[in-house]
């Protein structure tokens, strides 16, 4: 049987050149980068020559980057870390309905400690508006989280538009926005974007799980969430993950070498995909819009079918695709993304499939997804 992986937005396979880095740093580089001894001074060049490369990636400087475990920390060290350092400067937060479990979830527990956060709507799209930001945005707002690209549809969020009219009205509101599907596909540059904090995770990018980055501009503030020694210049204790941030490092620079050639083959094969589901006869249509899109992400409403089932049944087939995200993977709620969009009730919630691409997607991976799925839908 064969196997095909459609699933990229849920995490990446690891490039073959950053598991020799990863092997490398290992066997080198295994000194505690605290220690000033030789070994400990080699770990420590490392860390410092990973920071650099990360920092260049979204033109920050290399003291403006946290490294922490993986997107998930960075997203709860930038809304709880600024809840809890600015709370004497209002309570009120502006985030989106279709946040990262990482985010929602955060906020949740800021509502429970008093805080007040508006949830911005999304249109059909599940874009949200500029001006209902702007008709939000409040003396007391404290922080403005919004994603730059979703992780289940695709869409991107005027972040430039948002960072932009917050500088201009020089407003007290720190500026997040989780990065993690976008870093890699996508040029960003902290400063041209005008925010002050960003979350990214290398396994998106096909660099290993368990590391991550926060930038945090040098103009916040945040306490540290993680406390002990004084790692990340007292920002983050625990002892440095070495090799991750070499493999981390090393996955950037083999993505910066092609990055809108990456995009725009992982846009070409959602455009082939479409044309092969065309061809054999099914009824779909797309949940977000491609002008709008990070790009490697396909969410498709197949109309009449049942997404669970239809999943198995690919699934057996050796295809691996998803429903949702995969952080909420196992659960019977509905996306929440789908039900900002169209809501509760939308056939959508419950018919939607999200196909994503990256490295190792072929042409003949694709051929054989469509012609199993004019298959399944025969049964």
């Amino acid at each position: 049987m064969k196997h095909v992986y459609l699933d990229h937005a849920a995490t990446s396979p690891v490039h073959p050149e950053v598991i020799e880095k990863m092997v490398v740093a290992m066997e080198e580089a295994y000194g505690n980068p605290s220690s000033s001894h030789s070994f400990g001074r080699q770990s420590h060049s490392y860390l410092n020559q990973s920071r650099e490369i990360l920092a260049h990636s979204i033109g920050a400087s290399p003291h403006e980057i946290i490294m922490t475990s993986c997107g998930t920390e960075s997203d709860n060290m930038a809304v709880l870390g600024t809840a809890q350092q600015r709370k004497d400067l209002g309570k009120h937060i502006i985030s989106s309905q279709v946040e990262h479990p990482a985010v929602i979830k955060a906020l949740h527990i800021l509502e429970n400690q008093g805080y007040e956060v508006t949830y911005l709507a999304v249109d059909a799209k599940g874009r949200i508006s500029v001006e209902d930001f702007k008709s939000s945005l409040r003396d007391d707002t404290i922080l403005v989280t919004i994603m730059y690209g979703n992780n289940e549809v695709g869409t991107t969020m005027p972040i430039r538009e948002i960072g932009q009219y917050l500088k201009e009205n020089k407003h007290q509101a720190y500026f997040h926005t989780d990065a993690v599907q976008a870093y890699g596909l996508v040029a960003l540059d902290v400063k041209e974007l005008g925010v002050d904090m960003l979350s990214v995770s290398s396994h998106k990018l096909n660099g290993p799980k368990g590391i991550g980055f926060l930038y945090l501009s040098d103009a916040v503030e945040l306490p540290s969430l993680i406390v002990g020694g004084g790692q990340e210049s007292g920002r983050r204790a625990g002892t440095e993950n070495i090799p991750g941030m070499a493999g981390f490092a090393h996955a950037v620079r083999l993505t910066k070498e092609d990055q809108e050639e990456k995009r725009q083959a992982a846009l070409d094969d959602g455009d082939y995909l479409m044309s092969g589901l065309d061809r054999i006869g099914v009824d779909y249509s797309i949940n977000g819009e491609r002008e709008h899109t990070i790009g490697h992400v396909l969410n498709l409403h197949l109309h009449g079918v049942d997404a669970s089932q239809f999943i198995i049944q690919l699934d057996l087939k050796g295809i691996a695709v998803s429903a949702g995200s995969a952080c909420s993977a196992g659960t019977v709620d509905p996306s929440p993304v789908l039900v900002a969009m169209y809501g509760a009730d939308h056939p959508a919630i419950t018919e939607s499939i999200r196909f994503s691409f990256g490295l190792g997607t072929t042409q003949e991976d694709l051929d054989y997804t469509i012609q199993s799925i004019e298959k399944i839908l025969k049964k």
